[in-house]
C-alpha cells in the first residue's frame, strides 16, 4: 500500500493511500495513451483517477500536449488546479472522453459508484461523454452488483423520512444515513444533499429507475447501461 500527495496552489496537500499502488499506475500510464491534443477530458475522482490525472499531467508537460478537464468531484478540480490543467464546465462544455474508478464492475460493465460520494457528478459526466473508460484493479470485478456491499442514493435531506420509509415498504430491510467521518452527523454531498447506504435484495436492470423514481431520490450509485470500456489494473 503507497501514498500520494497532490500539491495546491496555496501549499496546501492532498493525500491519500492507495492499495495495488504498482497495477494501478501502470494502468493510469496505459488509459493516458488516449490523450491528443485540444482534448476535453473527464475526469473521475477516487485513487485511480488520481493516478491516471498525474500520468495525464506527466504525458501532456513531456509532449507539450494541451487539454482540459471536466472534474467529478471538488476534490479532483483542486487536484487540477494544483497540477496546472485548466478545468472547464458540463455549461459549455461536452467532454471527448473521460475515466473513472468503480467500486463495482459486472461482466456486462454495469457498474456500482458512490462510495465517495460524488455519483451525482460522475454519472452526469461519464452520460456527456462520447467514449467512457473505467479503469480498476481486479477486486472489484464481480459477477453480480451489490452482493459486496451496500447501494448509495442521494436524497435532498427533507424526503429523507419519505425516502427511507418507501425503501422498507418495498422490502430494502437495510437503509442507513451516511455519516461525516471527522464531523458529527451526517455526510453532506457537494450539492447539500444526503447519502443512503441500501442494501438492496436484488439488483436488476430495473433496479436503478425503480429507485429514482421515489420522490426525492436525486441519483443512485447504479450506472446501468453506459457500457464503459474496461482497463483492469494488473
Amino acid at each position: 500500500m503507497g501514498s500520494f500527495e497532490v500539491a495546491f496552489d496555496d501549499g496546501q496537500l492532498w493525500g491519500g493511500t492507495v492499495t495495488n499502488e504498482a497495477a494501478k499506475r501502470a494502468a493510469a500510464t496505459k488509459m493516458a495513451e488516449r490523450l491528443a491534443p485540444g482534448d476535453v477530458v473527464g475526469v473521475g475522482s477516487g485513487s485511480t483517477s488520481h493516478l491516471t490525472l498525474q500520468a495525464l499531467v506527466a504525458r501532456a508537460r513531456a509532449e507539450s500536449i494541451s487539454w482540459t478537464a471536466i472534474t467529478t468531484s471538488l476534490e479532483m478540480e483542486l487536484a487540477c488546479g494544483g497540477l496546472g490543467v485548466p478545468v472547464g464546465s458540463l455549461a459549455t462544455l461536452r467532454p471527448d472522453w473521460s475515466f473513472d474508478g468503480a467500486d463495482e464492475v459486472d461482466p456486462a460493465a454495469n457498474l456500482l459508484k458512490g462510495r465517495g460520494g460524488a455519483l451525482l457528478r460522475e454519472k452526469l459526466v461519464m452520460a456527456a461523454s462520447k467514449e467512457r473508460y473505467v479503469v480498476v484493479d481486479p477486486s472489484k470485478l464481480v459477477d453480480r452488483l451489490g452482493v459486496r456491499g451496500t447501494v448509495p442514493i442521494e436524497v435532498v435531506p427533507e424526503a429523507l423520512r419519505l425516502v427511507r420509509d418507501r425503501l422498507v415498504a418495498n422490502g430494502v430491510d437495510e437503509v442507513t444515513v451516511r455519516r461525516a467521518e471527522t464531523k458529527d452527523g451526517p455526510l453532506v454531498t457537494e450539492r447539500a444533499n444526503l447519502l443512503l447506504d441500501v442494501r438492496v435484495p436484488e439488483v436488476t436492470e430495473r433496479t436503478e429507475a425503480e429507485l429514482k423514481a421515489i420522490p426525492g431520490v436525486v441519483e443512485s450509485g447504479l450506472f446501468i447501461g453506459y457500457r464503459p470500456s474496461v482497463i483492469v489494473a494488473g
